[in-house]
């Protein structure tokens, strides 16, 4: 009798032992099948094949837990099945994901259409059994790892439950890994490519000023972001006049600087008509209009100059009005003659104003990421505080008059990130 009971423990021992060295050859199996690659899908697609073959089920899937997704917070990622399996895919339904991710540990259903905790959908119908098991990192679920159905109409065992749960435990981290590479090289190509954007945005702009005879001009545009969607420009009017133009598209972004290039491209054709600016300004809006979609809109400040006489004839289609400070005074002029933002109606009347700027005055034209800009206690810096910077300044040149404003606006921002763009032209007759 002593030596049954001794064959029996070394049978249990035995088998015990195969066992463990199964699991571990698994592990090590998964291990070297994961170490060569290096994507997610590809890391993920190899341990649901590894656990489909070892586990012997038809078939298998990794669900990523998705934390900004509310309504479906767990995603298939990777389904595989069994070589010679031929129906259709098997897929938990919403009662047992949201049951892994309420508790969050393993779960084994031995007979899933006699379970009265979860009502499976008829597609679903065909899962006899499943087996699943939380992906946790670090004490969080990142996952589950689930598979369907053993082979041979066999239930699953404890030891099934066990080699999925250290199959899942080794996975995770190789997972998350694999997730963070990936993100990261993302991260890198879109860096690449706000990059390009940037440089492509910049030579959008304007390289220098005009040199006009009489005149200093000068212009700046500082982003928000990588690219923005503030504009400036300096066009050949025809007949000697000089166009320029200040235009901020909604937005900011990849999208805001897309519809700036449009933009730009929509007023330097028109610039080529030689129409009156208030007509440019028209088409400009339908062209807009037509191209763009309804929740973008532009408000830009148009105008042409004539050099010789100081005339300016300007619409201003929803934009902040320019202030023009004349020589001797304190108070500006707003410039405000004109009609609606563009882009948002296909057709809108514009109306033309004129003003003659005399020798010693400037015309200040600014984007609302200047007046708008917020300190740290959410105080605005405003018109007043841009009016006493000119004022102060109002002898300096153009290019000198612009980097004032942009240092005492950052002054005032302190520690405050910049939230819109900001650009400012500022076009002095010399006295």
């Amino acid at each position: 009798m002593e030596l049954e009971t001794q064959l029996k423990r070394l049978e249990s021992e035995n088998f015990r032992l195969r066992r463990a060295v199964e699991e571990l050859s698994v592990l090590n199996e998964v291990a070297t099948a994961v170490s060569g690659t290096s994507t997610l899908t590809e890391v993920v697609d190899l341990i649901v094949q590894k656990c489909v073959k070892n586990v012997r089920v038809e078939q298998g899937a990794v669900l990523m837990l998705d934390q900004q997704q509310e309504s479906a917070p767990l995603k298939t990622m990777i389904r595989k099945v069994q070589s010679d399996f031929a129906g259709i895919p098997y897929r938990l339904g919403d009662q047992i994901t949201g049951w892994m991710i309420k508790n969050q540990q393993p779960l084994l259903i031995a007979d899933l259409a006699n379970d009265q905790r979860f009502r499976m959908p008829p597609e679903g119908a065909a899962i006899r059994n499943l087996l699943c098991v939380p992906l946790r990192l670090k004490g969080r679920m990142i996952g589950v790892l689930a598979v369907f159905n053993k082979l041979a109409g066999e239930d699953f065992a404890e030891s099934d439950q066990r080699l999925l749960t250290i199959i899942a435990a080794q996975s995770a981290q190789v997972i998350e890994n694999a997730r963070l590479y990936e993100e990261e090289q993302n991260l890198v190509r879109l860096e690449t490519e706000l990059r390009t954007a940037r440089d492509i945005q910049r030579k959008l702009l304007p390289k220098a000023p005009p040199h006009i005879e009489g005149w200093d001009v000068a212009g700046r545009s500082e982003p928000a972001r990588s690219v923005g969607g503030d504009y400036f420009d300096y066009l050949d009017g025809g007949s000697g006049r000089t166009g320029v133009c200040v235009a901020d598209v909604s937005g900011k972004g990849i999208s805001a600087a897309l519809v700036m290039a449009a933009v730009q491209a929509t007023v330097r054709s028109q610039s080529l008509t030689g129409l009156p600016v208030a007509e440019q300004t028209g088409h400009a809006n339908r062209l807009l209009h037509d191209s763009t979609d309804s929740d973008k809109f532009v408000t830009m400040f148009y105008s042409s100059l004539d050099p010789g006489t100081g005339e300016l004839r300007y619409t201003n289609a929803g934009h902040n009005p320019p202030a023009l400070f004349a020589a001797g005074a304190d108070e500006p002029t707003l410039l405000e003659d004109g009609g609606p933002v563009l882009g948002v109606l296909p057709q809108a009347p514009f109306a033309e104003g004129g003003i003659r700027l005399n020798p010693g005055d400037a015309l200040i034209l600014y984007t609302d990421g200047i007046s708008e800009a917020m300190n740290s206690a959410d105080e605005e810096y405003g018109e007043e505080r841009l009016y006493e910077v000119v004022r102060a300044n109002r002898e300096e040149s153009a290019a000198a008059l612009v980097d004032r404003v942009f240092a005492a606006v950052k002054d005032f921002c302190g520690d405050a990130p910049q939230t819109d763009d900001m650009s400012m032209v500022v076009i002095r007759r010399r006295a």
